[in-house]
């Protein structure tokens, strides 16, 4: 696990820098996860990125946007030659615009994102995501009085931006107590904050019956299905990306019976969570970038600003 550093007086919880900035850690070949949010503007290099077991191949002719959320788990593949600028942020930082989450998550679902390019001459993309990620690095570098204000406000322009591509769908803005209970629903879910339905309702302030209107209303899908998606999503992250008995996993995502939670598992995903390890173990490599040659999600490091892991 991945946790962001800023020390004192650097604050807001916010760093950026490119991939010789931060280091080994910034392109680490074993599946880890972070606490915070990381976006990617990638303009070279070779190999692959692999978010939660989808395996994006790196063909840069173009330049790329990568949102990677918090919890989920990621890794570069065989990655070479690296180039882009890396932006780290809690939740914190986003506390001025709390909509901005709505934008991430949204980003989140797509992960990958090729900007179009730009008219010869014109800088690195049509959205001008180059030219923003380039003012963000010089505000955040000279850091001058209210550059913090300055640099959420960048964000939210980047996140607009790059929710206007084809193929990125934007937050509905369906107003109502409803769509603003459906979101809350799926900001929790994504963090893992509760273990069934009625958890969540009472989390949130509501009834079951009223939390899986909203729910159906804004998604087309249950909570109940939602949360099992979820539930299975984090299994596949402990299966593929770690060393834990399937008893271990189990409990990790809330079972206390394995044997339950191996029919769980079949019943989602068609396979045993056994069956699903064996075939992710021969679709990730070799313990490319780990120091033991081992996979492990869990990592506990701080990731320093200045490039060195604390």
């Amino acid at each position: 696990m991945h946790r962001l550093h800023v020390a004192p007086p650097q604050v807001p919880p916010f760093a950026m820098g490119s991939f010789e900035t931060f280091g080994p850690d910034a392109r680490a070949g074993y599946p880890h996860r972070h606490t915070f949010y990381e976006m990617v503007y990638v303009t070279g290099g070779a190999g692959a990125h692999v978010i939660d077991l989808v395996r994006r191949p790196l063909d840069l002719h173009l330049p790329h946007l990568c949102v990677i959320l918090p919890g989920q788990v990621h890794y570069w593949e065989r990655a070479t030659g690296l180039r882009g600028e890396l932006l780290l942020f809690g939740e914190d930082f986003l506390l001025a615009r709390p909509g901005d989450r709505e934008l991430l998550h949204a980003l989140g679902e797509r992960q990958w994102l090729q900007l179009p390019a730009a008219p010869a001459g014109a800088g690195d993309d049509a959205m001008g995501i180059g030219a923003l990620v380039r003012a963000m690095g010089a505000e955040f570098a000279a850091k001058a009085d209210g550059y913090a204000s300055v640099l959420e406000a960048y964000l939210h322009i980047l996140l607009v931006r790059a929710l206007r591509l084809p193929g990125a769908r934007r937050p509905g803005a369906a107003p109502g107590r409803a769509a603003e209970v459906a979101r809350e629903f799926g900001l929790l879910l994504t963090a893992g904050a509760e273990r069934s339905v009625g958890a969540y309702a009472a989390r949130i302030g509501v009834s079951v019956g009223y939390l899986n209107e909203a729910v159906k209303q804004a998604t087309g899908r249950t909570p109940g299905e939602l949360l099992r998606a979820a539930r299975t999503l984090e299994a596949k992250r402990l299966l593929a990306g770690s060393d834990l008995g399937v008893g271990q996993v189990a409990r990790r995502v809330g079972f206390t019976d394995p044997a339950y939670f191996c029919r769980f598992f079949r019943r989602e995903t068609g396979v045993s969570p056994g069956d699903f390890r064996r075939r992710a173990a021969t679709a990730q490599p070799d313990g490319t970038g780990s120091p033991d040659g081992n996979h492990h999600v869990h990592r506990t490091e701080s990731i320093d600003p200045h490039g060195s892991p604390s």
